[in-house]
């Protein structure tokens, strides 16, 4: 049905009762209250048929707050724009996504005056990421004379996206690197005396190192002259991102993968602090994407809007074709981190085999994320059977991931076995002491 009768309607509808309850008394009081309340509802009608339009002068919009993220709350504002000479009462109700959390209600009811807007918000948290869309708006309004509401649609149907939540990442990056982030990335990167990267020229100092003089410039001034160098900057980070099974793993509320990206976010903004070009692979059984090293706002929304939408699949990873992908796209030397996770011995292999792709040309880091501590689960005392077996699994997956990743020094590489929480803080730190050292 397109319209309810209103309050006044049946205000009015009781009163036609009055008459036919005294009927029994005066006859001709029925016929008086049957009249009226058919004129009532012939009236009702009447008022839907002539109401039953809103002018073209009302409008309903819907606008955001900002983009969606992941468990970001957001304002969805509808705009309701009156420019008829008329008031209207109106009740209005959103149609948002079922899948989205809503806090507080998305209905109202208020009055729109002639030649004037109204405003209306309700707040919703998404949960994931990925596409999402909103229907119409249902509008009641009320009717010329009153007797019935009127029903109709408005704000256009939209798809919105979720992307990750930026603002997240940069909390990792600040509670890592300290409140002062930015300024320590500066300070480490023009510590002198270290990385490859020529600064200047100095009198020499006892303590500098003899390969650090620069012979030419000392025979033209007749005193030693050492050279200082600065850690070097537009550096080049590729994140490679596992997106097959294991990264389908819950912690939580959420996959390994959506930590793996959020922690990623945190380093990629790490890196433009750091004046570094940052890539990013996200790869399964085949390449799904790839964003070259750049640096930039532009660069990091374009990583946004790569990532809103992908989800690992319940397949192998094929770590051979994303390391060549890297190999043969990126010439020159690279951090390349690789997100991923190990159980098997069968998948560390084919990741250590994968990796002699990538040196000696890159230095890769191989990042394993733990389902939880196993360390903590081995280490308490088992008090029933149960609990041993559970000791004996952990054990195992321990050794073997221990043993990956040995391996992966050995082929000269870098490695880290690092729990969800740990993830963000443990990267940071190695990507800051891997341009420390001068490493790249």
């Amino acid at each position: 049905m397109r319209f309810v009768f209103s309050r006044r309607f049946y205000v009015l509808l009781a009163l036609g009762f009055i008459p036919l309850a005294l009927g029994w008394m005066m006859p001709f009081l029925l016929t008086l209250g049957f009249g009226f309340d058919a004129f009532l509802i012939v009236a009702a009608l009447v008022d839907y048929f002539i109401s039953r339009r809103l002018p073209e002068d009302f409008t309903v919009t819907r606008a955001f707050e900002r983009r969606f993220a992941i468990g970001d709350p957001s304002r969805v504002h509808l705009k309701i724009e009156n420019a008829t000479p008329r008031a209207y009462r109106v009740i209005i109700k959103d149609e948002y996504p079922p899948e989205m959390i809503l806090d507080g209600k998305r209905e109202a009811e208020f009055t729109v005056d002639a030649q004037t807007a109204a405003d209306f918000h309700y707040v919703l948290t998404p949960p994931k990421r990925g596409s999402y869309k909103f229907g119409r708006a249902a509008v009641r309004f009320l009717s010329k004379l009153g007797l019935v509401w009127c029903q109709t649609e408005a704000a256009m149907p939209e798809s919105v996206k979720v992307y990750p939540n930026m603002r997240r990442a940069r909390e990792m990056e600040l509670k890592a690197l300290g409140a002062q982030s930015f300024l320590a990335i500066q300070r480490k990167s023009v510590r002198r005396g270290e990385g490859r990267e020529f600064e200047s020229m100095r009198d020499y100092v006892r303590g500098d190192e003899l390969r650090h003089i620069s012979w030419t410039a000392t025979a033209r001034r007749s005193k030693l002259i050492t050279r200082q160098y600065q850690i070097e900057r537009d550096q080049t980070i590729v994140i490679a991102l596992d997106a097959g099974r294991l990264m389908t793993g819950r912690i939580g509320d959420e996959t390994k993968f959506d930590t793996a990206i959020h922690a990623s976010l945190a380093l990629m903004s790490a890196a433009a602090r750091a004046g570094d070009n940052c890539g990013l692979l996200v790869f399964g059984r085949k390449v799904k994407k790839y964003l070259p090293p750049k640096k930039g706002v532009e660069h990091l929304d374009a990583v946004l809007e790569t990532l809103h939408d992908l989800e690992p699949e319940m397949i192998e990873p094929s770590y051979a074709r994303g390391f060549q992908y890297i190999a043969s796209n990126t010439k020159k030397r690279a951090f390349v981190v690789i997100l991923t996770d190990l159980v098997d011995k069968e998948s560390s292999k084919e990741l250590i085999n994968s990796l002699k792709l990538l040196r000696p040309r890159h230095l890769p880091l191989v990042v394993t994320i733990g389902d939880r501590d196993l360390n903590a689960t081995v280490s308490e005392v088992p008090k029933e059977l149960k609990e041993v077996f559970v000791q004996s699994a952990a054990e195992e997956i321990i050794h073997q991931r221990e043993a990956a990743l040995r391996l992966v020094e050995t082929l000269g590489g870098l490695a880290l076995d690092v729990t969800t929480s740990t993830l963000a803080p443990r990267l940071l730190e190695t990507y800051l002491r891997v341009k420390e050292r001068g490493m790249l």
